[in-house]
């Protein structure tokens, strides 16, 4: 992709949690994003929330590199926090030990569902000193205090505070989020003053510091690493709704305090929920906030055991990003067809492109459209980017994607030699949807790979037998080859009782799992 001028990159909107607004992204430096994302605290395996976070912003640094942008993205992995140091003394482990498998987990999970990795990946346990010199920052300021070894930052100093989550200090609720300090009260100034530095219990994990042995309170982290990386202001800082208060409002209290920079971050975008869609006891269908307490918690790798990765991509953008998406078996099924039905469409185009001696690295002349074609293709790269740049309305662009797949399987029923023009417009679309997919982050296989593995994932999730279901097929083709119609036709419509499709075609036959 050639590299278009700062001044003629296309512009965004981008809806902005903290103005609550829909805003047209204006970067600080004409060409560039610089971005902040919030990774998790690695005590266990990631969720299916997570996911969809780090999904949704792979997907903005893909469109916004698409775009002609240089972005520069970093998300932390929080490997120090009072939740590892639990888990780790269950277990027996060091906590920073602990940290680093799940760091690992973390970058499996993540690889599978093809999200690349941040520029910059920055570790609590790695930059403890800049930490304790903004703790200090702060304190001279006159924002912090000691007390009794922990450091605390005074709330009502930051005049601003509450800007973000457009709550009142008086109105608050403490320990809401389950992340707001429990120390005993008679240590703080105001009850929602919150840690900076914890003092050390015992032998914990603890580094030295001018007010003792401690470590990091949660916040102070995500300040400490985007300054150091991005600057006292950047573009973007993202995360999970949950986070904006109190995480992303004591980022801003302590960040803008510390180095008299304000914003800390230009826009702020948050990431909705995901919900569960289960059946009540009376058989009603209901949402309930995915929650380990509730029993119906799970993991990406659950998740990825009976779904293909691509089909979770694509779950993630049927729900616009700022709304709660619900997870249900219905809904990966549903995106799982979709994905197939695109992977299709590719093969499809393969093989009537291949009847005529096209392919990939022989593409075919230019010539007209077929069909009257031609709105529709050199139209949908505009159409899909368009969507996109509106506050990464990933809805509206699997719309587009979509029309361009019913287009190319109406131009792909015929069995016979394409013609020029179709050869030329199958070819086009072929790169227009391959290229669409590129920013998905979906259709990134060669389509028989992909369908085999989405066909494969259905068998061991619907518990067939595959290898009973090839033999089935194997004794049809021995049928058919006998010209034994009536065995053939009775071997499909075993198969097809078992949900099998038959799909005969000059190179052979295949077949694939359909839904009830």
């Amino acid at each position: 992709m050639s590299v278009e001028p700062a001044t003629s990159l296309r512009k965004i909107t981008l809806f902005d949690t903290c103005s609550d607004t829909k805003r047209i992204f204006e970067p600080l430096e004409a060409g560039k994003v610089s971005m902040y994302v919030c990774g998790v605290t690695v005590y266990d395996l990631t969720h299916i929330g997570h996911a969809r976070v780090y999904i949704v912003f792979d997907v903005f640094r893909r469109f916004m590199r698409h775009l002609g942008y240089e972005v520069t993205y970093v998300r932390n992995h929080t490997d120090v926090d009072d939740k590892i140091i639990k888990r780790a003394a269950e277990k027996g482990q060091e906590p920073l030990a602990l940290a680093e498998h799940f760091i690992g987990e973390f970058d499996r999970d993540m690889a599978t569902l093809g999200v690349a990795a941040a520029d910059v990946e920055p570790k609590v346990s790695d930059h403890i000193a800049p930490i304790v010199a903004m703790v200090e920052t702060l304190i001279e300021r006159g924002f912090a205090y000691e007390s009794e070894g922990d450091v605390y930052f005074r709330v009502e100093r930051f005049e601003e505070y509450g800007k973000l989550s457009g709550r009142k200090l008086v109105d608050m609720e403490a320990g809401r989020s389950g992340r707001v300090d429990d120390d005993e009260p008679s240590k703080k100034e105001h009850p929602f003053d919150f840690a900076l530095w914890k003092s050390a219990k015992g032998d914990e994990l603890s580094w030295p510091s001018p007010w003792g042995a401690g470590r990091p309170g949660w916040h102070i982290e995500c300040s400490a690493m985007a300054t150091q990386y991005l600057g006292p202001r950047f573009d973007i800082h993202g995360g999970g709704r949950d986070l904006i208060f109190p995480h992303h409002e004591n980022e801003i209290a302590q960040s803008e305090a510390a180095t008299g920079c304000t914003p800390f971050s230009n826009y702020w975008m948050h990431i909705g929920m995901v919900n569960v869609g289960e059946v009540s006891e009376d058989g009603a269908r209901i949402e309930r906030k995915m929650s380990k307490s509730l029993g119906n918690f799970w993991t990406t790798r659950d998740v990825l055991k009976g779904y293909h990765a691509e089909a979770v991509r694509y779950f993630m953008f049927t729900s616009n990003y700022r709304n709660p998406v619900t997870y249900s078996m219905e809904n990966l099924e549903e995106a799982s067809q979709r994905v197939e039905y695109l992977y299709t469409s590719l093969a499809r185009i393969d093989e009537t492109l291949a009847r005529a001696g096209f392919g990939p690295g022989n593409p075919p002349p230019a010539a007209g459209w077929a069909e009257d074609r031609g709105a529709l293709v050199e139209g949908f790269s505009e159409r899909f980017d368009a969507a996109l740049a509106d506050d990464l309305n990933t809805c509206r662009a699997l719309a587009a994607i979509g029309e361009l797949a019913r287009a190319i399987n109406e131009l792909t029923q015929s069995k016979k030699k394409p013609s020029a023009e179709a050869a030329h417009t199958l070819f086009a679309m072929r790169q227009r949807l391959t290229a669409a997919g590129g920013v998905l982050g979906i259709l990134e296989k060669p389509p028989a790979a992909a369908l085999l593995e989405l066909r494969d994932l259905r068998v061991d999730v619907l518990g067939l037998d595959a290898a009973l279901i090839e033999q089935k097929v194997a004794d049809r083709e021995a049928a058919r080859a006998a010209k034994d119609w009536a065995g053939a036709d009775a071997l499909r419509d075993e198969l097809s009782a078992m949900n099998i499709e038959i799909m005969d075609s000059p190179e052979g036959t295949t077949w694939r799992v359909i839904s009830n």
